[in-house]
């Protein structure tokens, strides 16, 4: 994982890996923050939906339980939503570097689209 400090708070970049296992766990919320098409099209099975162009850092809930970690398609946006959390005054934000495309290349499950049907379907490794 890497840290960067911003003003008062810790900007995480979590790995593939880290949130793969975590995720198993059950210890974070994994948030996309890509637009309901893309979430459509693929997405890791389980994540919550919340698009950057809607996003309310008021609206989130509070880590005491389970942090939350941002993803997108290639950690661009995760990264601004998790600094807009921190400019909303949350101390301590995560995203996946590398986002969808790394989750992929790693040969981590998701839920794709049969392109033969247009029917979702569970893509593994």
């Amino acid at each position: 994982m890497k840290t960067e400090t911003v003003e008062n708070a810790v900007l995480e970049t979590w790995t593939v890996e880290e949130v793969a296992d975590a995720f198993d766990r059950d210890e974070i919320v994994l948030i996309d923050v890509r637009t309901p098409q893309e979430y459509m099209f693929e997405h890791i099975e389980g994540a919550l939906l919340m698009p950057m162009s809607f996003f309310r850092a008021d609206k989130l809930p509070g880590q005491s339980d389970k942090r939350i970690v941002f993803h997108c398609g290639s950690g661009v946006r995760s990264e601004r939503v998790a600094r807009a959390a921190i400019a909303a005054g949350f101390d301590r934000v995560s995203h996946m570097g590398g986002g969808m495309a790394a989750w992929k290349e790693r040969k981590q499950p998701y839920i794709g689209t049969n392109m033969a049907t247009g029917a979702p379907q569970a893509v593994t490794a």
